[in-house]
C-alpha cells in the first residue's frame, strides 16, 4: 500500500483560511473564539463531506478587548454612580419631609400649650376681677360703721350741706371748699383734722377703695399731695365740695374715682 493509501479517508485537510481564522481568533481573546466558532458551524454542519470553509471576521487585537472591557465598565460605573446619586435624593428628600413635618408637629403643640396656658391665665384674672367685685359690692352696700352714732352724726351734717357754695378758703356754714367741709363734718364728731386736703389724706390709717365703710375720707392725688378730698357716705356715693360750678354734691364714685382712702373713725 501506497503512503498515499494510508491516510484516512473520513479526515480532510483544513483549509488554508480556516487555520488562519482560527490563529486570529486564538489571538483576538475570548470575543474573537465565539465569533469565529458562530460563523463556521453552520457551514460545517452543512455538508460533513465538503470542502471547509472558513468566513473571515474582524480580528480583534488584544488591545480592542481591552478598550471593549475598558468602556463597559466604565459603563457600569455610571450607571451605578447614577443609580446611587438617584438612591441618595431620594433618601435625603424623605428625611427632609419627615424634619418638616417634625418641625410643623412641634409647632403646632407648642402653640396649642401656650393658647392653654393663656387661657387659663385669663380665667384666673377674671375669676380674681368677679371677687374683687363682689368684695366692691359688699362694701358699697354697707350703710353704717361700727361707731354708730358718731357715723350717723357725720353723715346727716354732710348731707345738710348738699347744695351749697364752693368757694376756695371758705370753712362754712353757708360756703365751704373740698377740704373746709370735711374738716368742718368731723368736728361734728369730736375729731379735728387738719385745715388742707394735702395732710387730711395722710390722717388715720389707708384703706382700700375695694373696702371703704361710710365716714371714710376720699382723696384724689398722692397720699401726702392730694389736690382734693371727700367723704365716702356708703351706698358707692360720696360727699364733696366739688367745685364753683356744682357746689356741695352727693355722687357715685364713677362720677369721679378717687386715688385712695384714709379711715378716721
Amino acid at each position: 500500500m501506497s503512503p498515499k493509501a494510508q491516510i484516512p479517508s473520513h479526515r480532510k485537510p483544513r483549509s488554508s483560511k480556516m487555520n488562519t481564522a482560527l490563529r486570529a481568533g486564538m489571538t483576538g481573546g475570548v470575543m474573537g473564539t465565539i465569533a469565529l466558532t458562530a460563523a463556521a458551524a453552520p457551514a460545517l454542519a452543512a455538508d460533513k463531506n465538503a470542502p471547509a470553509e472558513t468566513v473571515e471576521m474582524p480580528t480583534l487585537s488584544t488591545a480592542d478587548s481591552s478598550t471593549l472591557a475598558a468602556e463597559s465598565l466604565h459603563n457600569t460605573a455610571e450607571q451605578y454612580s447614577l443609580q446611587q446619586a438617584q438612591e441618595d435624593a431620594a433618601s435625603a428628600a424623605r428625611k427632609q419631609a419627615k424634619e418638616t413635618k417634625e418641625k410643623a408637629e412641634e409647632a403646632k403643640r407648642k402653640a396649642e400649650a401656650k393658647r392653654k396656658a393663656e387661657a387659663a391665665r385669663k380665667a384666673a384674672l377674671q375669676k380674681k376681677e368677679r371677687a374683687s367685685r363682689s368684695a366692691d359690692r359688699a362694701s358699697l352696700t354697707q350703710t353704717s360703721a361700727p361707731q354708730g352714732g358718731n357715723v350717723a352724726t357725720l353723715l346727716s351734717f354732710l348731707r345738710a350741706q348738699v347744695g351749697k357754695s364752693y368757694v376756695l378758703g371758705a370753712t362754712g356754714p353757708s360756703a365751704y371748699d373740698c377740704s373746709g367741709l370735711t374738716q368742718a363734718a368731723f368736728k361734728q364728731v369730736g375729731i379735728n383734722l387738719p385745715r388742707t386736703s394735702q395732710p387730711q389724706s395722710t390722717t388715720g390709717t389707708p384703706v382700700s377703695l375695694s373696702n371703704l365703710q361710710p365716714g371714710d375720707i376720699l382723696y384724689w392725688g398722692s397720699a401726702g399731695s392730694a389736690y382734693h378730698v371727700a367723704v365716702y357716705v356708703g351706698g358707692g356715693k360720696f360727699i364733696g365740695a366739688q367745685n364753683s360750678s356744682t357746689g356741695i354734691v352727693e355722687r357715685p364714685l364713677s362720677y369721679d374715682q378717687p386715688t385712695g382712702a384714709v379711715r378716721v373713725l
